[in-house]
């Protein structure tokens, strides 16, 4: 069998991220016993799988959108924030209320 890539671990674990629910890129790195926070980034900044593996359901830690599509600001972000809302994720000035919406491992 195959060894899974990091990258396909991130998105295996994304994919478990329920509707209305967000994670963080510490809480994957953490669910993969790393603390690559920044790799769990940059595979889902190159993630070939959306919308099946909901990349735009994981944000900062402080409970700040993140990035998307491998942008910070701009239209990009604007359409993150609008997918989440469009699940029923409240964003308020920029910011998801992880006691709300949080899902961990």
């Amino acid at each position: 069998m195959e060894k899974m890539t990091f990258s396909e671990k991130v998105y295996s674990l994304c994919r478990k991220i329920p509707l209305g629910k967000v994670t963080t890129y510490k809480e994957i790195a953490t669910a993969l016993n790393t603390e690559a926070y920044r790799a769990v980034g940059q595979a889902l900044k190159c993630n070939p799988y959306a919308p099946q593996v909901p990349c735009h359901r994981v944000v900062s830690s402080n409970g700040g959108i993140g990035g998307f599509k491998g942008k910070m600001t701009g239209k990009e972000i604007i359409q993150k924030q609008q997918l989440l809302e469009s699940e029923g994720v409240i964003v308020n000035d920029g910011k998801i209320d992880l006691d709300n919406y949080f899902f961990n491992y």
